[in-house]
């Protein structure tokens, strides 16, 4: 750290950048704020000068308020806290609900018009039941970690210390009520609770071994491990399903062309394909954990189309484009392609293997906006166009967004 380290400076917040933090200027540099409110005057202490062309603070009085200010919904998140004590994971807090659906459509849709040289007037859609809540008590699944004393909580923001609590807000009364907060846990590492639609809450300690539970989604359950991946708002594996189906062009799928759904998961999108398409849909459900692979090859064993390989999607791809004969290949141009890839997107080499494979549509499901707006200007040098978009409030109080969007080749 230098000599600016822990110098206090008034700064006035311009925009909101990704990652949830406000952009200031001091004396011409850049300076990234953590919570602040673009527009709000505000004094911040210096935690990180190392970088010569921008420096990142800690908001730590607000001076000049923005009328979106609100009292933090979670109190140990507090802008009243200091910096290295305040939890982490409610970043967004602080801000009347609608206006972080409007900056996280900021960022979505500066993103898009950087990286992909796309005007876009996406809007964030709220999910059921959060406006009621005031956006808490969503979340169907916490982390905690355990500190030196054996005590849970989150960590604080960009830090590896961990912040004893007694309430996580965001998580769902069932969650609160099974999340043991006055215990102490001396040895584990982390403490995850979790409560799914089918079932009690349960624990999960350390590196326990997993346990298959079961999520039902409309009609339809599902089967994975307690210690897999599952969409942690309540409403978002319906939100998410609804969304895929209608981002479908009718009229450029078909059923029995080599459909794909990359980064498969348990199955949860391959059956929302299925669902909207019927029992003749042919899809592949690629994935690279091999447990959540046979809980796909389970749930999705009413279409006899279906399939679910274990493997690294940029691996299976490769694969395909060097093996892939004549047939297959028309079957592949004819395809509807689902991806639903981690933070860091799908990237160079899996979009430029799917733009010479050319399926006819890709229906990209993300949780990074820049990662999505790095992809969808890939994409366009393999002659897709962005055709439709959608982005859901899948994580109140963060500065999290998740976008559905569709690629068509003109």
């Amino acid at each position: 750290m230098g000599e600016n380290t822990g110098r206090e400076v008034e700064l006035t917040v311009e925009r909101i950048a990704h990652g949830g933090i406000s952009v200031g200027r001091l004396d011409g540099r850049v300076v990234f704020v953590v919570d602040a409110i673009p527009g709000e005057t505000v004094r911040a202490r210096i935690s990180d000068d190392r970088k010569k062309s921008f420096w990142r603070a800690d908001a730590i009085e607000v001076l000049q308020p923005s009328e979106h200010r609100r009292d933090h919904v979670w109190p140990v998140a507090s802008i009243d806290r200091d910096p290295r004590q305040r939890a982490g994971g409610a970043e967004f807090g602080h801000i009347a609900l609608s206006h972080q659906r409007e900056l996280k459509r900021q960022v979505l849709a500066e993103s898009l018009q950087r990286m992909a040289g796309i005007e876009s007037d996406v809007k964030v859609e709220q999910l059921p039941g959060d406006h009621a809540a005031n956006g808490l008590g969503w979340r169907t699944r916490i982390r905690l970690h355990v500190d030196d004393e054996g005590r849970i909580g989150p960590m604080a923001s960009r830090s590896h210390t961990v912040i004893p609590v007694t309430d996580a807000p965001l998580a769902s009364p069932a969650v609160q009520a099974a999340t043991p907060f006055s215990e102490r846990f001396t040895g584990l590492g982390t403490v995850d609770v979790l409560a799914p639609t089918v079932g009690d809450a349960r624990l999960v300690l350390g590196e326990q071994k997993p346990t298959v539970i079961s999520e039902r989604v409309g009609d339809r359950t599902f089967r994975l491990d307690d210690t897999g991946f599952w969409q942690v708002h309540r409403e978002a594996p319906s939100a998410l399903t609804a969304a895929v189906q209608g981002a479908i062009d009718d009229a450029a799928f078909d059923p029995r062309a080599a459909n794909l759904d990359l980064y498969g998961g348990v199955g949860l999108l391959a059956a929302a394909v299925g669902d909207r398409f019927g029992p003749a849909t042919r899809i592949t459900s690629v994935e690279s954990d091999e447990r959540a692979t046979e809980h796909a090859a389970e749930n999705l064993a009413e279409w006899v189309g279906a399939a679910a390989i274990t493997a690294r999607v940029d691996r299976f791809l490769r694969e395909l484009e060097q093996s892939a004969s004549a047939a297959e290949r028309a079957r592949l141009r004819a395809a509807t392609v689902v991806l639903d890839p981690p933070r860091s997107g799908a990237g160079t080499e899996v979009m430029a293997v799917l733009g010479r494979l050319a399926p006819a549509q890709l229906v990209y499901v993300a949780c990074d906006p820049v990662a999505l707006a790095r992809d969808v200007a890939l994409a366009a040098q393999h002659g897709y166009r962005l055709a439709g978009l959608r982005a859901f409030d899948l994580f109140p109080h963060t500065h999290h967004v998740e976008a559905v969007a569709s690629l068509v080749r003109d």
